[in-house]
């Protein structure tokens, strides 16, 4: 590893090396994918990380080329001591808005976890139901916090495969190309062809 890097993920673990320094052991990061998208799912994932943990190339997963994350992706789930993904989709987003929907990933998530976390960072959400287990929120966390990073990538991995197998099933929108983001050829597309079964038809009301 260059030193370059090394130093960039020495940064990236501060909060982590801090909050070890306290006592905790499992921390849980957690982050999702998807608030925004016209179509689709909210991916939410949650990783602990071992505390020795320095997979090159880790960050905030918009920062990450497609390609990088799929590798990321295999090296993240290869180390961590436990993770979990939870996919809330379209209908539930309508039925209770896209940030309740996100709180209740958040939970599903805490719920799927194999090892019990004694802390859970999370990027910027707050009133979430962590059964129990503290939580600090992290404003643009996938930017500053390790395990965080890795979670966002967990959940744009997942929810980027998700919406490459509905572009077989609906390749008149282009999900392959803009994952269901309010993209001008996404919203062009829209209007020709009306709405699909996955389009959130909160998102998509000023525009049909």
């Amino acid at each position: 590893m260059k030193e370059k890097e090394l130093e960039r993920l020495t940064k990236l673990k501060e909060i982590e090396k801090e909050l070890y320094n306290k006592g905790f052991k499992n921390i849980c990061g957690i982050d999702e994918a998807g608030r925004g998208p016209l179509a689709g799912p909210v991916v939410i994932a949650g990783v602990i990380m071992p505390q020795n943990s320095m997979i090159e190339g880790v960050n905030d997963s918009k920062k990450v080329s497609e390609k990088k994350r799929e590798k990321l992706y295999d090296q993240i789930i290869e180390e961590a001591i436990s993770y979990s993904v939870a996919i809330i989709g379209q209908d539930i987003i309508d039925d209770i808005n896209i940030l309740n929907a996100t709180k209740a990933g958040v939970t599903q998530v805490v719920d799927g976890l194999d090892v019990k976390p004694d802390l859970i960072v999370v990027d910027a959400l707050t009133g979430i139901n962590t059964r129990g287990i503290p939580y600090e929120p992290i404003i643009k966390g996938d930017a500053k916090c390790y395990n965080i990073a890795a979670a966002s990538i967990l959940a744009k991995v997942t929810r980027d495969r998700i919406m490459r197998q509905w572009d077989e099933i609906y390749p008149q929108y282009g999900f392959v190309a803009h994952k269901g983001y309010g993209t001008a050829k996404h919203i062009e597309a829209i209007k020709e062809c009306g709405l699909c079964p996955i389009h959130r038809r909160s998102f998509t009301k000023k525009i049909v």
